[in-house]
């Protein structure tokens, strides 16, 4: 078979042609794969950028959540001290009130009772066994010295400004008479009233001394009214 020039010259045109048609289609797979690739990244750096501004955004979310309950906090504190000194305030004005004679009070304590003598020597002075203002201050100091939070005598309460007198055979108390016995009550801690009165040479020892019959009694509970009705009573 003979070839001549126009058969190489075909086959080799298309030789070329067809490493042309193969260069074509790997370099337009290549391609291809390239700008997918590219795509692939510019959605992962898109990606990655939502999550950095998102992580941003919790981040600064929380740091108003604490500040928002740090303020909270501090309110509920602030609440909480005025309640604390509200409470305190209102406490001290019943203590006031209280001491002033203002208010019924009632509560456990204490009542001495002091009586004349029942026997008096013929040589001797009445006088001596008859109980006086000062017997009535005796116990009345001693009481309040143990912690006595509010005092009575026959029922009448006494407050700061109250003043006893002695009249003869009577005690006059803020202008009220009143004859013996006189009873002088206490409310307070019981155990404690009571020990200070019966102490060694305290003021029982010191009543009985000058001829004063002395009975103490510890009570569960005594009312006290307040200092106004128990004058006008």
């Amino acid at each position: 078979m003979k070839v001549n020039g126009k058969h190489v010259v075909l086959s080799f045109v298309a030789i070329v042609l067809g490493f042309l048609i193969s260069f074509s289609y790997q370099f337009t797979n290549s391609h291809t794969g390239t700008v997918a690739e590219g795509k692939q990244w510019q959605r992962e750096f898109e990606y990655r950028e939502k999550l950095i501004r998102l992580e941003e955004t919790t981040k600064k979310l929380q740091q108003e959540l604490t500040e928002k309950q740090q303020s909270v906090r501090e309110i509920e504190a602030n609440f909480a001290q005025q309640e604390k000194s509200f409470k305190t305030l209102v406490e001290d004005i019943e203590k006031l009130r209280m001491f002033a004679g203002e208010v019924q009070v009632k509560g456990p304590g204490v009542t001495v009772t002091l009586t004349d003598a029942s026997y008096v020597k013929l040589e001797d002075n009445a006088n001596n066994y008859i109980v006086h203002e000062g017997h009535v201050h005796k116990v009345i100091n001693e009481l309040r010295t143990a912690g006595a939070k509010a005092i009575a005598i026959n029922g009448q309460r006494l407050v700061q400004n109250s003043y006893i007198a002695c009249i003869g055979p009577v005690i006059s108390v803020d202008g009220n008479e009143y004859n013996a016995p006189f009873v002088i009550s206490a409310i307070g801690d019981p155990e404690v009233l009571y020990s200070s009165l019966v102490i060694l040479h305290g003021v029982r020892d010191q009543l009985v001394m000058d001829n004063i019959e002395v009975k103490i009694e510890k009570k569960g509970e005594l009312i006290f009214d307040p200092y106004f009705e128990a004058k006008e009573s």
